[in-house]
């Protein structure tokens, strides 16, 4: 993995907001698939979202409609837009280059190279 950095992170209610970033430095992303994945505590890696290096997207079947991937190649850095959150989206984000195709099998493949991002939805 190449050294990114999550952010965007935070406590929101029920049916609010929240945009994740995911920003590179010294290199340019235009060329890499890339993707979000999540992990709450004490259950499996989740795959979330997926872009790949010709914009097609992919998303898992509970956040479709809710969540938008994108990546911005000037600003190198990718986003994902969340969207009438639910408290089963708590989680900690992350974000990882090489998953053009969101699964949970890709998700636990790739172990991320930030820390990632918190998110909290409270009812």
């Amino acid at each position: 993995q190449v050294p990114l950095v999550e952010s965007g992170g935070g406590s929101v209610q029920a049916g609010g907001s929240l945009r994740l970033s995911c920003a590179a430095s010294g290199y340019s992303l235009s060329r890499y698939c890339m993707g979000w994945y999540r992990q709450a505590p004490g259950k499996e890696r989740e795959g979330v979202a997926a872009i790949d290096s010709d914009g097609s997207t992919s998303y898992r079947d509970s956040v479709k409609g809710r969540f938008t991937i994108s990546k911005d190649n000037a600003k190198n850095t990718l986003y994902l837009q969340m969207n009438s959150l639910k408290v089963e989206d708590s989680a900690m984000y992350y974000c990882v280059t090489d998953m053009c195709w969101v699964t949970d099998e890709a998700a636990k493949a790739l172990d991320a190279w930030g820390q990632g991002t918190l998110v909290t939805v409270s009812s």
